[in-house]
């Protein structure tokens, strides 16, 4: 009994496919989180940013534009603190509930630069996907001329 010696086409052909299943592995874990979950719309585990004590301070009220927001850490997490009015503020993780990515303020919106959602700056509500879950809040408030956890 002889041993079957693989054809030309058969080693090609599976070279081909094995290369095209390890560029798309790369591909797809360029496109996920390093926590290993893609949505983060509770605000449980992967936001420790929402159980950072009471009264801590995320932003001076004058850095931030009725309006508009501005990037902040809370607790060592990425965030978005924004001011609805004149006396108001609101906070979101920063964090999109997509695939993990991290939103950018513009103006009254924030834009998540890997694959387009958009969010309300001022409820964290969804505007455009692909993402469907709003940001998860943070609760603060103003305080005197801080916005600070509430």
């Amino acid at each position: 009994m002889t041993a079957e010696s693989p054809t030309r086409r058969t080693v090609l052909t599976t070279g081909v496919a094995v290369a095209g299943a390890a560029a798309g592995t790369v591909a797809l874990a360029a496109c996920g989180t390093d926590s290993g979950s893609s949505s983060n719309s509770t605000g449980g585990s992967g936001n420790s940013a929402a159980n950072v004590p009471a009264g801590t301070a995320v932003a001076a009220l004058s850095d931030i534009t009725v309006g508009q927001a501005k990037s902040v850490t809370v607790n060592g997490q990425e965030a978005v603190v924004s001011r609805p009015t004149e006396t108001t503020a609101a906070c979101f993780s920063a964090i999109c509930t997509h695939q993990g990515c991290t939103v950018k303020p513009d103006g009254a919106e924030l834009k998540c630069p890997c694959h387009g959602s958009v969010f309300n700056a001022l409820t964290g509500a969804v505007e455009k996907g692909p993402a469907s879950t709003a940001l998860p809040s943070i609760p603060v408030k103003v305080d005197g001329t801080n916005v600070v956890t509430a």
